[in-house]
């Protein structure tokens, strides 16, 4: 019991200059899509704040290398897209089958570790974009343009946010560890496995508006292994119901002036400036204070406005995301004990 408790803990640190640039980063850069998404009239505006959250969250630094595998990620996803439901909409069982080698492919590549942002990026947004294709009500084109549109203006406003916001002091790189085959495999298997099964669920459920169980279900899985994805799932829980609370917080002390752009942007960037706060104490680390920054997104690009029920929306995004995370892990337990028991698919210590 001791030792399950040492895996969800995370390990909490004093912020420096450059966690409050990178707060100031994430923020700002979530906030400024969210503005731009509603004075241009955009759809899916909920893709043009979270993905200058994931860039600015995910990584602290800007360079290159990042920019190359974000961009990487867009043919992917459109041939993914295009070419699936275009040619084996109609057929399930290949179109599992497509998934999940495509899977298999990505968490590969993550589990190796030098392109796990192209691998994390492609995952959330494939099957995001897979999932709402599926529905005739949702034009494919516009989520196609929507994702390219969005993955480009959140590296624009990367661009700007280092801008405003450079660091301080420059960072040291953080260290890596080369993974034994055995583990590779273990980890590949293990995620691929259970996403596909996740996509399957939402394909054969009508469940267009949990987005936040469906990402909760990917998200969780980026640990690769049951060691890490137990403390995420928790960690994930957690994070969830303190951005609910505060989004319902917001919508209180807003009420019919959310409909004002400005109101609703300021109370976006300040929600956003506390729960990067809490996602620097945790080390920057994709565990409870990244889970409210994504929470606090999808309530405030889909639900606050006058006409809309925030509070049952809230309510039903932990319900459900509380239940897709039981079902998640409970396949990552049983998975993990089954590739344990060969020797090709152990987890092991790495290298």
């Amino acid at each position: 019991m001791s030792r399950f408790k040492t895996h969800l803990t995370i390990k909490k640190h004093e912020l420096n200059g450059n966690d409050l640039r990178q707060c100031l980063r994430i923020s700002g850069g979530s906030t400024l899509g969210f503005l731009i998404s509603k004075l241009m009239g955009w759809d899916n505006g909920v893709f043009f704040t979270v993905m200058p959250a994931l860039l600015l969250g995910l990584v602290p630094t800007l360079n290159r290398h990042i920019i190359l595998q974000f961009l990487a990620s867009i043919p992917v996803v459109s041939v993914t897209v295009a070419f699936g439901y275009g040619h084996f909409g109609n057929n399930p069982v290949v179109m599992t089958l497509l998934v999940a080698g495509l899977f298999v492919l990505l968490f590969r590549e993550m589990s190796k570790g030098p392109l796990f942002l192209f691998g994390a990026i492609t995952m959330v947004n494939t099957s995001i974009s897979l999932h709402f294709a599926s529905y005739s009500s949702i034009s494919l084109d516009d989520l196609l343009m929507t994702n390219l549109a969005s993955t480009v203006l959140a590296i624009m406003i990367g661009f700007l946010m280092h801008t405003l916001f450079a660091d301080i002091e420059p960072r040291q790189p953080r260290p890596t560890t080369s993974k034994l085959r055995s583990t590779v495999r273990h980890e590949t298997i293990l995620a691929a496995t259970v996403a596909t099964t996740s996509f399957v669920v939402f394909q054969c459920f009508d469940l267009l508006d949990s987005l936040s169980a469906q990402l909760a279900s990917i998200l969780i899985l980026f640990p690769m292994n049951w060691r890490g994805s137990a403390p995420a799932g928790w960690n994930r829980a957690v994070g969830t119901l303190v951005g609910c609370n505060l989004g319902l917080l917001m919508q209180l002390l807003l009420m019919n002036w959310s409909s004002l752009l400005l109101f609703s942007a300021f109370a976006l960037w300040l929600s956003l400036l506390l729960m990067s706060r809490y996602h620097m104490l945790e080390g920057g680390v994709a565990a409870g204070g990244f889970s409210a920054i994504t929470t606090v997104v999808v309530l405030f690009s889909q639900y606050l406005a006058p006409d809309q029920d925030i509070v049952y929306s809230a309510m039903y995004r932990f319900t459900s995301l509380s239940v897709s995370v039981l079902i998640t892990l409970s396949l990552v337990y049983l998975m993990h004990q089954l590739l344990n028991q060969f020797q090709s698919t152990q987890l092991q210590t790495t290298a």
